[in-house]
């Protein structure tokens, strides 16, 4: 989680929301990414999305059974949909997210059992750290566009 915290600084240092995601496989990092919708200008660049992309061309295949994935925050629907589709092992999430979060926050799309796989999931892994680097980073826009966001 450390180095998906790192990623996640470094989605802050461009402008982007702080999501960082890292894919392990057999203990050794494959990829490593950072949300980059902005710098893409495209919605689906988040972290999750780009790590799993670039590990199916690192390992020649799509099928990332044996993978991990750690990610700052709980997947949204789309990065969900996308680790289950890539038959990913494991999600490991940090901060919750309540409201769109995929992994058992507002709904459970990585164990949802009509899907033809299901990940395991282990939630709240240094969830403080990264629920302060949302939040810092949330409240900074808000005073950047002169919100207060009450």
């Amino acid at each position: 989680m450390e180095e998906a915290l790192r990623q996640a600084r470094k989605a802050v240092a461009k402008g982007e929301v702080p999501v960082g995601a890292v894919l392990v496989v057999e203990g050794k990092i494959v990829t490593r990414a950072h949300n980059q919708v902005e710098e893409l200008k495209d919605a689906t660049a988040h972290a999750e999305m780009l790590a799993v992309t670039a590990a199916a061309g690192e390992l020649d295949g799509w099928r990332l059974t044996e993978a991990t994935v750690y990610v700052t925050k709980e997947p949204c629907p789309m990065c969900a949909g996308a680790l289950v589709l890539s038959r990913v092992k494991r999600v490991v999430y940090g901060a919750a997210d309540p409201r769109m979060g995929a992994a058992g926050g507002a709904m459970n799309l990585l164990q949802f059992a009509g899907m033809n796989h299901q990940c395991e999931v282990t939630g709240g892994v240094r969830a403080e750290e990264c629920r302060d680097l949302l939040k810092e980073f949330f409240q900074a826009k808000r005073l950047e566009n002169g919100t207060r966001g009450d």
